[in-house]
């Protein structure tokens, strides 16, 4: 796979180490077993994946390399270039602008814009709209185009179901950078309607079996469907594909739900089920499934606790909170700076969308065991940072420097 020229303050000298070693001995992929740190009173489990991936450090290097070679121009993002606030800080402090915040409010107004400015798009992708905009212009947008590839992916199988005919089902958070672009596309090519959750989806499957009549779509998807989407016609051969970040049991479950209620409704065999329901396949990104498959891999050991590193903001990041959440007290943090001492934690609640002061959260008896992992936006500096400041409550830096030295000789 590409090396990306990412800047040197998001790399960690230990985890790469770790990695690499990771990889040489395990290059298919197939062990998700965690990396114990023993630090002597705190033992750390380290996950198989984490941090970031093909799709961020692409848009790092393109976004950093634009600033270097074009100063004295204005530079704008479209959005947010990813969910971490740490990586947008830094980009900001170079001079970038941002043209819209990440709900797509606009920030700067299009109209101020000339033809000698620069706009990357950020890894989510943008709207067919926003890019027929930006051409209106007279902006070059592909060179500074830093889509991830596998949300190309996503678009490039929903043109294809489309030209079959089916139209489309995205899973997806509805006001999320990517399914909005993700929309855009598909809409373009299908009928495309959007759900959030498995809810929804049962509640989609009822216009399929005609239970709700089409006249209470319109309200209950209001703002989520493609221009002109009928559901008495559009909904009669169906694909789903997602956004990249979402849970892959939860996409699994609604592509499986909707598959049986169109096979059950008209009569359909499996070996017939693609007359009316498209095989997608799985559409999550590579490092979604083996981010969420570490942690799975993590939640295994005798650990006590579970710290998560990223934007508070990030899709895939909140996934692994959420999966963390279902054995372990857990804890949301976007640094090391929101442990405020060997007693507090300040951690986010994605649920509720609040931070929360926690007290007492390292247990008392030692060995203290907790699981780490981050999402795929966040820097790996951030989480040996994290590594770092626990390592210290319990006067452990010295191991934490010669395991460093000694991952460095391997």
């Amino acid at each position: 796979m590409k090396q990306f020229n990412v800047p040197i303050i998001y790399r960690s000298p230990l985890i790469s180490a770790i990695k690499q070693q990771r990889k040489q001995l395990d290059k298919m992929k197939k062990d998700f077993s965690p990396t114990l740190l023993d630090l002597g009173a705190v033992h750390i489990y380290l996950a198989r994946h984490f941090g970031f991936c093909y799709g961020v450090e692409n848009a790092i290097e393109i976004a950093f390399r634009t600033v270097d070679e074009n100063p004295g121009k204005r530079i704008f993002l479209l959005s947010e270039m990813i969910h971490n606030p740490h990586v947008n800080e830094d980009l900001q402090e170079r001079g970038v602008h941002f043209l819209q915040d990440t709900y797509g409010k606009q920030l700067t107004p299009f109209e101020e814009l000339t033809p000698e400015d620069i706009v990357i798009t950020p890894a989510f992708g943008t709207t067919l709209a926003i890019e027929e905009k930006l051409h209106g212009i007279g902006l070059e947008t592909k060179k500074y185009n830093t889509t991830c590839p596998f949300v190309e992916k996503v678009w490039n199988r929903s043109e294809q179901i489309a030209r079959k005919g089916y139209s489309i089902v995205i899973h997806g958070k509805p006001r999320h950078e990517e399914t909005r672009a993700t929309f855009s596309h598909s809409a373009y090519s299908a009928p495309t309607v959007v759900v959030n959750d498995m809810k929804e989806t049962i509640e989609l499957g009822k216009y399929i079996t005609g239970e709700k009549q089409a006249a209470q779509f319109k309200e209950e998807f209001k703002g989520r469907f493609s221009e002109g989407f009928d559901p008495a016609s559009h909904l009669q051969r169906i694909g789903v594909v997602n956004q990249t970040t979402m849970l892959s049991s939860d996409t699994q479950a609604i592509a499986d739900y909707l598959k049986k209620l169109m096979a059950a409704h008209y009569g359909l065999q499996e070996g017939n089920v693609e007359e009316r329901f498209a095989d997608t396949r799985d559409t999550l990104c590579y490092a979604t499934n083996d981010n969420q498959s570490a942690v799975l891999g993590m939640l295994g050991t005798d650990a006590q606790l579970a710290i998560v590193v990223g934007g508070y903001n990030s899709s895939n990041t909140s996934h692994l909170v959420e999966l963390c959440e279902e054995k372990l007290p857990t804890y949301f943090i976007s640094s090391e700076a929101k442990i405020l001492s060997k007693n507090e934690i300040l951690h986010y609640n994605f649920h509720t969308k609040e931070e929360l002061l926690t007290h007492d959260f390292l247990p008392l008896n030692a060995p203290v065991k907790l699981l780490i992992t981050s999402g795929a936006s966040c820097p790996d500096a951030l989480v040996e940072n994290v590594i770092r400041k626990i390592a210290g409550f319990y006067n452990a830096e010295k191991v934490m420097d010669n395991l460093i030295a000694s991952y460095a000789h391997q």
